[in-house]
């Protein structure tokens, strides 16, 4: 193979330019949690694990299942039937926007759209 030598050390240039931004930051532990203030009433639709990991999936769920197929009802995993409504579920108990939504996604830097259709709580931006 002709100029073997330079096409290998073209792939090896090309692998450490690419990865090069991991091991810029590999290690350095700089990321903090936020600390979010959470709701007086401790009772979500469904875990705070589960929520904190899947809370975008389950909302564009509820989003489905009450703009296209009509149905307000949620059934969470302990067997309890919830509305599914943004503003009249999530937000009663979730309603300070800046304390406890915009510090995760300010953090994380994360823009959601839920804010296209719904209005923002009072208090907020």
């Amino acid at each position: 193979m002709y100029n073997s030598k330079a096409v290998i050390a073209g792939i090896v240039a090309f692998l450490v330019i690419c990865t090069s931004p991991f091991w810029a930051n590999f290690g350095s532990g700089d990321y903090k949690k936020p600390e979010v203030v959470l709701p007086k009433k401790p009772e979500c639709v469904e875990s705070a694990e589960f929520m904190r990991a899947e809370h975008m999936q389950l909302l564009n769920e509820w989003r489905d299942q009450a703009l296209r197929y009509d149905n307000r009802q949620y059934v969470s995993s302990t067997g309890k039937k919830w509305e599914i409504s943004l503003q009249n579920t999530c937000m009663k108990c979730h309603n300070d926007y800046e304390q406890f939504c915009d510090k995760c996604h300010v953090t994380n830097n994360v823009d959601p759209y839920c804010w296209t259709c719904h209005i923002l709580p009072k208090g907020s931006k």
